[in-house]
């Protein structure tokens, strides 16, 4: 879905407003497009993109892990909340698409208590928007250096491409 009315107002509810309650909703329309790892065996783990310890405190919540156990509840999909953020790291939204980039290399790993059980799993990387796709470039280097099989990213939106 792209990041358009009435999908940017569900979004921004959703991430900024505390609507906490809207992710078994956005969650419903992601459903969809997992069937096509139905089949993969073992099933794919659901595992949210982190967010940094201030943004959480902030906000009160990270929008993808809540967003993701949503997907994992109504999917009955394993949920590892398995990757942490550095801190410092500035907010993606008004940033370049080469800002982006440089700002979120180095900023992923993986939660060493759960290295182990993802290694040679399928993992999908959700999120509630996909915009230039660095962060999940990004972690998806860092699941494949710690031995994952496959990284599918699963968001609710992709925004607009960026425009100079």
């Amino acid at each position: 879905m792209a990041l358009e009315p009435p999908a940017n107002a569900l979004v921004h509810a959703f991430k900024y407003e505390g609507w906490e309650e809207l992710a078994p909703l956005l969650a419903s329309f992601m459903d969809g497009a997992l069937a096509p790892s139905a089949t993969l065996q073992p099933q794919p783990i659901i595992m949210p993109v982190p967010t940094t310890s201030a943004r959480r405190r902030a906000r009160g919540y990270n929008q993808a892990e809540v967003l993701a156990r949503a997907l994992s509840g109504l999917t009955g999909r394993l949920f590892v909340d398995g990757l942490a953020r550095a801190q410092g790291g500035r907010s993606q939204v008004s940033l370049h698409p080469t800002e982006r980039k440089a700002n979120v290399e180095r900023a992923f790993s993986v939660v060493t208590s759960h290295a182990e059980s993802i290694r040679g799993r399928h993992i999908v990387l959700v999120d509630d928007v996909l915009t230039t796709g660095s962060t999940v470039a990004a972690i998806s280097r860092v699941l494949g250096k710690a031995g994952v099989a496959s990284v599918t990213a699963l968001t609710f939106a992709r925004a607009v491409p960026f425009r100079e």
